[in-house]
């Protein structure tokens, strides 16, 4: 059997992200099978016990995931072309009044805290930002399965096998697309649910099937929903909810 990195070993077993992975283990956080490791690059055995210090936990604890329901004119990640990426709504004077969470806005929560998916500058609706490696890997990872629900308003005319298309059958960028469940909200709103996320991938499904999108509302993230949030706000993960 072939020795692994260790870092890598944790991001796949959902102990950390890699990158937090790298820094446990500079920091002397890391055990394997009991023994500490402090060298970067280190590799095991896949079958080796990999465990975390007290400190390791205790900073995961102190990591803080956000809700926002993001307005249009803003971007998920890094600003581009003169519009101010979402994280700048992250603020004492847009924390949500009616968040649940005991958790008081701290500016240190602001550090290390990115975006967990993507939506785009003219859609709004849910996007999550957190410190945690292990809940971006959760939503964004290459083997999530986390379904991420949408209200999509369109003009155009869809006949049933346009909607048959949507649901499976379309491609992008040269691959096919997973099943998706779409169905009619309202006369003019399609309800989405997607298990990935290819850039202004609900956009060109519709293009593809003559549709024009004029809205995009993301409602829910796995089993935490949008709810009652007002544009422009945020709240924090409560402890008791799970994607």
């Amino acid at each position: 059997m072939e020795k692994v990195r260790i870092s890598k070993l944790m991001s796949e077993q959902g102990l950390c992200s890699r990158r937090e992975a790298d820094a446990y283990i500079e920091r002397g956080w890391v055990f394997v099978d009991g023994e500490r490791v402090t060298e970067l690059g280190s590799r095991a055995l896949p079958t080796q016990k990999i465990t975390l210090s007290k400190e390791a936990k205790s900073n995961q604890l102190a990591q803080v995931t956000v809700l926002l329901n993001k307005p249009v004119g803003y971007v998920s990640g890094q600003a581009e072309q003169g519009y101010k990426p979402a994280v700048t709504l992250i603020a004492a004077a847009t924390h949500h009044a009616g968040d649940k969470s005991p958790q008081r806005f701290n500016p240190a929560h602001l550090k290390g805290l990115a975006p967990a998916g993507r939506l785009d500058i003219d859609s709004t609706g849910l996007l999550v930002l957190t410190q945690d490696g292990r809940i971006a890997k959760l939503l964004i990872g290459e083997d999530s399965r986390i379904e991420k629900e949408y209200l999509v308003r369109v003009e155009g005319k869809l006949d049933a096998k346009g909607l048959a298309l949507l649901n499976h059958g379309l491609s992008l960028d040269g691959q096919a697309l997973k099943p998706a469940k779409v169905s009619w909200q309202n006369e003019d709103q399609l309800r989405f649910v997607l298990r990935e996320g290819k850039k202004r991938q609900i956009r060109r499904m519709c293009e593809l099937v003559g549709l024009k999108v004029t809205g995009l509302k993301r409602v829910r993230i796995g089993s935490v929903k949008l709810g009652d949030l007002p544009s422009g706000k945020w709240r924090y993960l409560r402890e008791d909810e799970r994607f």
